[in-house]
């Protein structure tokens, strides 16, 4: 029988929402509301980002030079697997169980600040470099849960917690770890949106993946965080695939060649054909590049009829973080405990689709119908700079979570 490696709890906060309820909620009801203006991250430029606006738990206080915006986001995850986590506690050895985070900012808007209250002559005494540390994160979660297995941080930027389920379930595959700690988490900052303004790359407005006049992305922030172990669950991690473009430092290959190799060996791995997908979460960023070679990609690989969407408009472009959110998105929708009617939220655009693109199939109507037989397994697309891109699986088991 082949091995199954089960998700079996999940925690998720971004702009949709603070716990999985609100987040399902929200992105079923298919607005951009949940997006907000912000004019004190780029200068003299106001932009639309995903940020969170609910209190945030505080850091545990054993580790001051370790606290940053970025790890409340992750302790307000990891909260809502509070169980779940005293459970796996209880049944394995702490040098058993690993911890792989995806991340692209770690707290660098504390070192910000930090930075500018240098350049006004006010040393920041409760600064410390290790804030703004990629492997931060990781460190953290370790230290605050008493463990001592595998703990670490992958930053490929936007693919970075997309390539955390392959390497988790490489730890366990391989005898390392009885279960895993996994997700992504990144904080909004200065240095984020003024780069990708300098690529020109940002949003006038709100970002209109595949849209006629799309321009840009908006940033977002949060964090998704799961378990997952060599058993079967509710919701199950089926296949990954990776590719390398190596094809331009910022832009994308324009035929998406190096997105199609990532999707074909995703559907490899999980031993199914195109037509066997029922939903597609695409990278969708809005900008002009990337919705065309993703567009081609997906009319090479797959049939006129599978359903697919950007949720970039709803979250913001969560950079580090999106592949743990979208693949979270993904699980809400195949739980039926959250997806009781069996809906698939949709893209509700209020504007025109770029009809020059390669055509697919755009759930543009919200809530749309399906059954329980047409939503078994999703896609969720993670395309990075440098050409790092990660394509992850999931499917619905038949196992009470």
């Amino acid at each position: 029988m082949t091995e199954q490696y089960g998700l079996s709890a999940m925690g998720i906060i971004c702009a949709l929402g603070s716990n999985k309820q609100q987040v399902w909620n929200t992105w079923l009801a298919g607005n951009n509301q949940s997006m907000q203006a912000r004019a004190d991250l780029v200068p003299e430029t106001t932009v639309m980002v995903g940020a969170v606006n609910d209190c945030l738990p505080a850091c545990d206080s054993r580790w001051p030079h370790l606290h940053s915006r970025n790890i409340q986001l992750l302790e307000a995850a990891i909260l809502q697997i509070e169980d779940d986590l005293q459970l796996i506690l209880r049944q394995h050895s702490p040098s058993r169980i690993a911890i792989v985070l995806g991340t692209s900012t770690s707290g660098v808007a504390d070192g910000e600040r930090a930075l500018a209250n240098q350049i006004d002559g006010e040393f920041d005494a409760e600064f410390n470099y290790a804030q703004q540390e990629m492997g931060t994160p990781a460190v953290y979660l370790q230290k605050k849960l008493g463990l001592s297995g595998p703990a670490y941080c992958i930053s490929t930027a936007c693919s970075s917690s997309a390539k955390v389920f392959a390497s988790a379930r490489n730890l366990l595959a391989c005898g390392l770890a009885d279960a895993v700690i996994l997700g992504g988490v990144d904080s909004l900052c200065k240095l984020t949106l003024n780069g990708f303004k300098a690529l020109e790359s940002v949003a006038k407005e709100h970002a209109k993946p595949f849209g006629l006049s799309r321009d840009g992305i908006n940033i977002g922030e949060g964090a998704a965080v799961f378990i997952m172990q060599k058993a079967p669950a509710m919701i199950n991690l089926l296949g990954v695939g990776e590719s390398a473009d190596a094809y331009h430092m910022s832009a994308p290959q324009p035929e998406g060649t190096g997105a199609e190799a990532a999707i074909l060996a995703a559907l490899n791995d999980a031993k199914l054909c195109p037509a066997q997908i029922d939903y597609i979460n695409l990278h969708g960023t809005a900008t002009q590049l990337n919705d065309q070679m993703e567009a081609q990609a997906v009319k090479r690989v797959f049939s006129s009829d599978t359903y697919s969407s950007s949720t970039k408009h709803q979250t913001g472009h969560t950079l580090g973080a999106a592949g743990a959110i979208e693949n979270a998105l993904c699980w809400l929708l195949l739980h039926p405990n959250y997806n009781v009617d069996m809906q698939l939220p949709g893209m509700a655009v209020n504007y025109s689709i770029d009809n020059t693109l390669a055509e697919i199939n755009l759930a543009v109507e919200n809530a749309i119908k399906l059954s329980a037989e047409s939503l078994q397994t999703t896609l969720s697309h993670s395309f990075a700079f440098g050409g790092s891109n990660a394509v992850v699986c999931l499917g619905r088991g038949k196992v009470n979570e």
